[in-house]
């Protein structure tokens, strides 16, 4: 079995001939929390709206489980892309049955899906009076209903308070227990250094560092040297940048 469930090979992305994401060759392992890393507009939103179908690349391939990426893999793959899908003025559960209703899903599968988000006690509250954090654990319980092995989220912690952070990030910690590889994107590096196991981080449409979290304390100066290095525009699939800029870090995970 192939140990990445995801991998892309020179994928690309161009709007009106203005190339947003370019010929990013990625590798996520199994079982992991993997953090896409970038400052804003970097590319990221782009590249995770490819992965999950609602773009379509100009160029290069995506491979999922092992082999090449077909709308058919949607059904194992769970995504919270920009705003939770809520009804406001339905229950927790009930958000969930529209859902499980169109899926096939059965009410017991609810039940665990709100247990893993933390939602359970949430009896008749309507979603509308939920706050922001509980919103989006209500979307991601919306996206795992289906039994995802891949769960992307792009910047799942934006307009949090510092508790729903770090509800949220013991949450998506305990994901690759339960056999789901989470793919997050965040421009907040002291999250992602909290979360991940793995790192990508983009800078101008580029994927300029792939690999193991640095030690403790280097990650925003391995994100500097990345960023500053891909200021101006490069292109080229296989160009192993990232080899010449971050020698010297040693993965702390």
């Amino acid at each position: 079995m192939n140990q990445n469930i995801l991998e892309t090979k020179c994928l690309s992305k161009s709007f009106h001939d203005q190339s947003v994401v370019k010929e990013i060759s990625l590798a996520v392992p199994r079982d992991c929390v993997y953090g896409l890393l970038g400052p804003n507009g970097a590319g990221k939103s782009t590249l995770l709206k490819m992965l999950t179908g609602i773009l379509r690349p100009t160029g290069g391939e995506i491979l999922f489980n092992g082999h090449a990426w077909s709308r058919k893999d949607l059904a194992d793959i769970g995504a919270l892309i920009e705003t939770p899908p809520v009804y406001e003025n339905l229950t927790a559960q009930e958000n969930l049955k529209v859902r499980a209703m169109i899926l096939g899903v059965t009410d017991e599968r609810i039940r665990e899906v709100l247990e893993l988000v933390d939602l359970a006690g949430t009896g008749k509250k309507k979603a509308g009076a939920f706050s922001l954090g509980m919103k989006q654990r209500l979307g991601i319980a919306i996206a795992l209903l289906n039994r995802p092995r891949l769960l992307v989220l792009d910047e799942p912690v934006n307009g949090l308070d510092p508790i729903g952070i770090q509800e949220l990030r013991q949450m998506i910690r305990r994901f690759p227990e339960e056999g789901i590889t989470v793919l997050v994107s965040s421009h907040i590096l002291n999250e992602i250094a909290q979360t991940a196991d793995y790192i990508g981080i983009i800078a101008n449409g580029v994927l300029g560092y792939q690999g193991g979290m640095p030690e403790m304390g280097h990650l925003e100066e391995l994100f500097m040297t990345v960023a500053a290095r891909y200021a101006v525009p490069e292109t080229g699939c296989g160009h192993d940048a990232a080899g010449s800029i971050t020698q010297g870090y040693k993965e702390g995970r």
